[in-house]
């Protein structure tokens, strides 16, 4: 059965941010996920984890200046020092909170990008994913690269699952994965069932991710047959985790109707 992380940068927001682990483990979650932890100090992150019996299953490294609008700098060239002393800050925190992945964000590209610009947006991308992927390796870490739509983020450098699959092929890294993002995955190409079944068995996906389309609101809102996924999921035997990335649409714990149905526990 799908195991699910509580994604705490979009749920619990009712909550002041270190409260929601709390909240997340009354609800009978057994892991979070979250986009960034640099704001707080490691060891107080790993103290709510305990004491709630959660497990940290994934964070994004350093991605720049993100309130000045950048989302992430792996694939930009002049910015590898900063990839790289990013990636070193976010092993740290990987280990301090026992977290097996980190996901690092390839950034924005001009929308009038020249072929070779794309060609060195790429070659850049690949020179600091093997470079992570060797670092993060002697740690025990995967890196993970996410295909992103481009109506909720605009010139994001990687957008379909084919190119995420060919980046890590090329990289040739065992620890660097794919995050599968099925809100992301429908936007962009739809055919999710088809997607799971030829991509899970490849052993390239190491985390999954679920929000309901288009309005990124609980799974069970929206143009996806979120039972029918899970199922495949299930048949296909992912031994990862399902991070629940969604704004829940009137409170979070009030929302997680589906989850109860699909456990099959009251709500």
């Amino acid at each position: 059965m799908p195991r699910f992380a509580a994604n705490l940068s979009m749920m619990y927001t009712e909550h002041d941010f270190l409260d929601r682990f709390a909240a997340a483990s009354a609800d009978g979650f057994g892991a979070v996920e979250y986009l960034f932890p640099y704001a707080y100090d490691a060891t107080g992150l790993r103290r709510l984890l305990d004491g709630h019996g959660l497990r940290q299953v994934l964070f994004n490294a350093p991605p720049g200046a993100w309130e000045s609008g950048e989302r992430g700098i792996a694939a930009l060239p002049g910015r590898e020092a900063e990839v790289r002393s990013g990636i070193e800050r976010a092993l740290e925190y990987a280990a301090a909170l026992d977290c097996p992945r980190v996901h690092v964000m390839a950034g924005l590209v001009r929308p009038d990008a020249t072929p070779k610009e794309l060609a060195e947006h790429r070659d850049t991308y690949l020179a600091n994913l093997a470079w992570a992927a060797e670092r993060a390796a002697a740690v025990g870490v995967d890196v993970l690269v996410e295909p992103i739509n481009g109506r909720d983020m605009p010139g994001y450098f990687l957008s379909r699952q084919a190119e995420a699959h060919a980046v890590v092929r090329d990289v040739g890294a065992a620890n660097l994965k794919v995050q599968l993002d099925l809100y992301h995955c429908q936007i962009v190409e739809g055919d999710l069932t088809t997607t799971l079944r030829r991509d899970l068995p490849t052993g390239r996906v190491g985390h999954l991710q679920i929000a309901g389309v288009p309005d990124r609101h609980e799974p069970d809102r929206g143009e996806i047959d979120v039972s029918h996924l899970f199922g495949v999921v299930d048949e296909l035997g992912f031994d990862g985790w399902i991070g629940c990335e969604y704004v829940p649409h009137a409170g979070t714990s009030e929302g997680l109707g589906w989850l109860h149905d699909y456990r099959g526990d009251s709500a």
